[in-house]
């Protein structure tokens, strides 16, 4: 009688490390981008936050604010997250409001550590504009963004 063989052999072993493998070198990069996209998420909503305070300050006094204590919100220094060190209102040359918050240097992913997210508003026959700025040396990759910001023609209403 013959004896019955239970268990995988050499080769099978090798082609299931090596599936595996090819899987874990298409799949990390992607799921580190999409870690950097919820960080990114992070900056975007605490930069939103202060769209309010700024509008506010805007239809009080007929200009924006140059900078959080004017606008009437928390130092920049203060309005921090998980992920975001800072978040800073003021106005741009062209005298549209800004509102930009800043990266932490440690705890995030790498490829957006220390960059920013800028929100440029501008008054617009009674509402107000808001669109995601690029162009700084320290902005990050579109492809961080949040799906709101990832291209220059988006803009929202307040």
């Amino acid at each position: 009688m013959k004896a019955i063989q239970k268990g995988f052999t050499l080769i099978e072993l090798m082609i299931v490390i090596a599936i595996v493998g090819v899987l874990a070198v298409v799949a990390l990069p992607a799921y580190q981008d999409y870690t950097a996209r919820a960080q990114m998420s992070e900056a975007l909503t605490l930069a939103e936050g202060q769209k309010s305070a700024v509008v506010e300050y805007y239809s009080d006094k007929g200009q924006f604010p140059a900078n959080n204590g004017e606008a009437g919100i928390a130092a920049a220094s203060t309005i921090t997250g998980k992920y975001v060190a800072s978040v800073t209102v003021g106005k741009d040359t062209s005298n549209n409001a800004t509102i930009t918050a800043k990266m932490k240097a440690s705890g995030v992913n790498k490829d957006i550590a220390n960059k920013t997210l800028m929100l440029e508003g501008k008054q617009n026959a009674g509402s107000f504009d808001w669109t995601c700025k690029k162009g700084t040396t320290d902005s990050v990759n579109d492809k961080f963004l949040p799906s709101s910001c990832r291209t220059a023609s988006t803009s929202s209403s307040s």
